[in-house]
């Protein structure tokens, strides 16, 4: 099944762009005739026949339209520190997008070893994996924020903070939330958030959270969080 995004989409004919055109041409080498899907990235998944192929377009004609497509009870928000290796950053987006997910804040801590990421390049990581795994929905990456500016003005039905203290009550994330609601839940830097950070998201309602026993990396307790919360609402 060979999937492409166009979160433009307005009318039953509709043209890739240059980039799109080229792939389909040729890398998957497609001809006029040839079935595809697209989706919009707000819930629209579209069944497309190639019509026509110029040297820098590919125009379709759509034949099924298909609204909210798998859309999930609930919204998961993570904000999560950017890593150090921005690889590891890259491959929890990917794997997030895939499980599922709405909103990704990178967040700027007092510990954070990386405080500027460039969202152009996370959102392509984004785009692919979304049409790898069939998503109408194309999660939102907003803009890198500090702790302090995100925990004052993020809303949401169960707000948690995972963190690694030692001999602090925590709780897992069906212990301290309720299916088919919102969450926002925040991953820290690899040296974890600071006494301070712990204790202002405590005094703005989020909730100590635990993910386990072991101490994980910071890619690694974001995307668990992102699979407790959708294996939840399950």
């Amino acid at each position: 099944m060979h999937v492409f995004y166009t979160p433009d989409i307005t009318s039953d004919t509709y043209s890739l762009n240059e980039e799109e055109s080229r792939h389909c041409m040729k890398v998957l080498r497609l001809v006029i005739g040839d079935i595809v899907h697209l989706i919009d990235g707000q819930g629209g998944l579209y069944e497309a026949e190639i019509i026509a192929e110029s040297k820098r377009n590919v125009t379709l004609r759509v034949l099924k339209t298909t609204r909210e497509y798998q859309k999930r009870n609930h919204g998961l928000h993570i904000a999560v520190a950017p890593t150090k290796n921005i690889d590891r950053l890259e491959w929890f987006l990917e794997k997030a997008t895939e499980i599922g997910i709405d909103t990704i804040t990178p967040l700027i801590c007092e510990r954070s070893e990386r405080k500027i990421v460039k969202e152009e390049r996370l959102n392509k990581v984004i785009t692919s994996a979304v049409k790898q795994s069939l998503q109408a929905y194309h999660p939102v990456l907003n803009e890198a924020v500090s702790f302090k500016e995100l925990i004052s003005r993020e809303t949401a039905t169960y707000k948690m903070i995972a963190h690694c203290v030692d001999g602090e009550p925590r709780g897992f994330i069906s212990q301290v939330s309720q299916p088919g609601q919102s969450y926002l839940i925040l991953i820290g830097p690899e040296g974890d958030f600071t006494p301070n950070e712990i204790q202002l998201a405590l005094q703005n309602d989020f909730k100590p959270l635990t993910l386990g026993n072991t101490r994980l990396r910071t890619e690694t307790a974001a995307l668990a969080a992102c699979f407790e919360v959708n294996y939840l609402n399950r």
